[in-house]
């Protein structure tokens, strides 16, 4: 089996499993070849002959993985979400294993699924960015910026520590167009998600399904951060309460094609990486178009 590993020197804390990981695979008779993504690396140049590997396994952040996923939408080789960022959502959704060992054998001989993938329009950009994870407006890209200071030293809490640094983010109006029909809403942040379990494994919606076709469209709709907390605690216990009634602060919406306006207009955000841009946004699904390896 010939495997193409593409790892982003830049994703998360580093991971002192991956020479593990390769050299279990190696002893089992496949051929890794291995590709880094860093300062001035095209990742065009480096996925160049992906579809003569069996493999593809994507060794960074959601970020990585999502413009790994993007460059190979709708084509057959399989991609493996090798959770080497700091968050790792993507793989937390797929209960991709984060052990070394069991990694390499998730790689070798996992099942193939193919999931959707979301596709993000900025005004005024040339090409369209690739997520596969959420994409977001507001609070939740104040957070991401405040907390890519600390990933290296906090991994996963420099989300909390970025959340506690915006005590008091914009309150906007929000105009969302939803395929068909156009909602009205306000609040801190709107989330388009294709995935819903996010940092430490609180699901914001109860049921979603990433080979749909839909995104889950999650307006924060609170006026200040504390009001969010009911709907967090609420997120938390429903792992363990079956059928608890969720409290109010989060409004869900699903949809394939969606554009945000907000009022004021907000930061925007895809896969934890922030970009350089604000509202409008549109976004639509990639119905099965990334086949990942699972378990």
């Amino acid at each position: 089996m010939r495997i193409l590993m593409i790892v982003n020197l830049r994703s998360g804390q580093g991971d002192a499993g991956l020479y593990d990981y390769v050299r279990a695979l190696g002893r089992s008779g496949a051929e890794v070849t291995m590709r880094f993504l860093g300062l001035g690396a095209e990742m065009d140049h480096l996925l160049r002959d992906a579809d003569s590997f069996d493999r593809v396994v994507a060794a960074g952040g959601d970020g990585t993985v999502s413009t790994i996923c993007h460059k190979l939408a709708n084509r057959a080789v399989p991609i493996l979400a090798y959770p080497a960022g700091t968050a790792n959502l993507l793989a937390l959704n797929l209960d991709i294993p984060d052990e070394p060992l069991e990694l390499a054998r998730v790689t070798l001989d996992g099942k193939t699924r193919d999931i959707d993938l979301g596709e993000m329009t900025l005004e005024g950009a040339r090409d369209p960015i690739g997520f596969i994870v959420a994409a977001g407006a507001g609070y939740d890209a104040d957070i991401m910026s405040a907390a890519q200071r600390y990933k290296s030293m906090l991994g996963p809490l420099s989300y909390l520590v970025g959340a506690l640094q915006h005590l008091t983010p914009t309150v906007s109006r929000f105009k969302l167009e939803l395929d068909d029909r156009t909602v009205m809403s306000e609040g801190l942040a709107v989330l388009v998600m294709n995935v819903v379990r996010v940092q430490f494994d609180l699901a914001l919606t109860r049921s979603s399904d990433p080979s749909d076709g839909l995104f889950e469209v999650v307006v924060l709709r609170t006026k200040n951060v504390p009001e969010l907390i009911p709907a967090v605690w609420g997120a938390f216990l429903d792992r363990f309460i079956a059928n608890l009634e969720r409290p109010a602060g989060l409004e869900v919406h699903t949809a394939s094609h969606v554009r945000i306006e907000a009022d004021p207009p907000l930061r925007i955000q895809f896969d934890g990486e922030v970009v350089d841009a604000t509202t409008p946004l549109v976004a639509r699904s990639l119905a099965s178009a990334a086949r990942m390896i699972v378990p």
